[in-house]
C-alpha cells in the first residue's frame, strides 16, 4: 500500500459528501481510504456506508466516541498501511490529482513531510491559494489538510499531543521541524481545499496557539503573560469570542 488516506468526523452529514468523493476520484488509486468517526448522531454514517462500495475494498471506517480530533487522527494512523499518509478533514477536500502528485514528489528519506498549496474557502468563495515555507514554521504553519507525513516518521519519532484541542497539528510540525532528522519536501501544487472557520477560528484555538509557541521558545514568558492578560482584558469588555 502507498498511501493512507485519513479522514476524522463528527455529525458532518453536511460535508462528508464531498471529501469523500475527492478521495474516490484520484486518478492515483494505490491508496486506502480510513474514515474515524467519533460516533455521528445525525446521518454521517449513513452517507459513509452509501460510498463504502465504490472504494471496492479500500474504505475502512469506525464509529465510537473518543477524546477529540487528535486522538481521533492518532487511531487511524495506527490503523494505517500506507508508505505516505495523508490527512483530510470531513469539511475540507482533495484536487483530484493530490495523491499522485505527493508520490511523484517524494523521496526515499524514512522521515519526510511533503506539503504543498492549498485553496482557502470560505462560504463557498475562494479567498487565497498559498503555501507557506517550512523554514517559517516559527511564524506560521505549514498547510496541514496539504501535509502528508511517512508512516515510519509517526511509527519512530510520536503522533499528536492529545492535550491540545486544535493547535497539536503545529506542535507537531514545531517538533518534527527542531528534530533535525527530517525532510520537510514543498510539493508546488494545488493539493487540497481548506474551509475558513470552524475550531481553529474560537479563542480556545488562540490560547493553545500561544501556549505552543511559548512552550517551543517562540514567544517569551513576559509576552506569553502579556498576551494572555490582554486576551483576559478583550473578554471582560467584549465577551468571549
Amino acid at each position: 500500500m502507498e498511501v493512507s488516506i485519513i479522514t476524522v468526523c463528527y455529525n458532518s452529514e453536511k460535508t462528508i459528501e464531498r471529501t469523500i468523493r475527492s478521495v474516490l476520484n484520484q486518478t492515483f488509486q494505490d491508496y486506502e481510504y480510513i474514515i474515524v468517526d467519533g460516533a455521528s448522531t445525525d446521518k454521517t454514517l449513513d452517507i459513509i456506508k452509501r460510498y463504502e462500495p465504490e472504494f471496492e475494498g479500500k474504505m475502512r471506517w469506525i464509529s465510537e466516541q473518543d477524546n477529540g480530533i487528535y486522538y481521533a487522527m492518532n487511531k487511524g494512523i495506527g490503523m494505517a498501511k500506507g508508505k505516505l499518509i495523508g490527512m483530510i478533514n470531513s469539511d475540507d477536500y482533495y484536487e483530484i490529482n493530490a495523491l499522485a502528485d505527493m508520490v511523484e514528489a517524494q523521496g526515499t528519506e524514512d522521515y519526510q513531510i511533503l506539503y504543498g498549496f492549498t485553496r482557502c474557502i470560505r462560504d463557498g468563495e475562494e479567498v487565497s491559494i498559498s503555501i507557506s515555507s517550512h523554514r517559517n514554521l516559527r511564524e506560521q504553519m505549514i498547510s496541514h489538510p496539504s501535509s502528508f507525513v511517512t508512516k515510519k516518521l509517526y511509527d519512530d519519532l510520536g503522533m499528536y499531543d492529545t492535550r491540545y484541542y486544535s493547535a497539536s497539528d503545529y506542535d507537531f510540525m514545531l517538533r518534527m521541524y527542531e528534530d533535525g532528522r527530517i525532510t520537510f519536501r514543498p510539493v508546488y501544487k494545488l493539493i487540497a481545499n481548506f474551509s475558513l472557520g470552524g475550531m481553529c477560528a474560537s479563542s480556545k484555538a488562540y490560547l493553545e496557539l500561544l501556549d505552543v509557541r511559548f512552550r517551543h521558545g517562540i514567544i517569551s514568558e513576559k509576552e506569553y503573560r502579556t498576551l494572555l492578560f490582554k486576551d483576559r482584558v478583550y473578554k471582560l469588555l467584549h465577551g468571549n469570542r
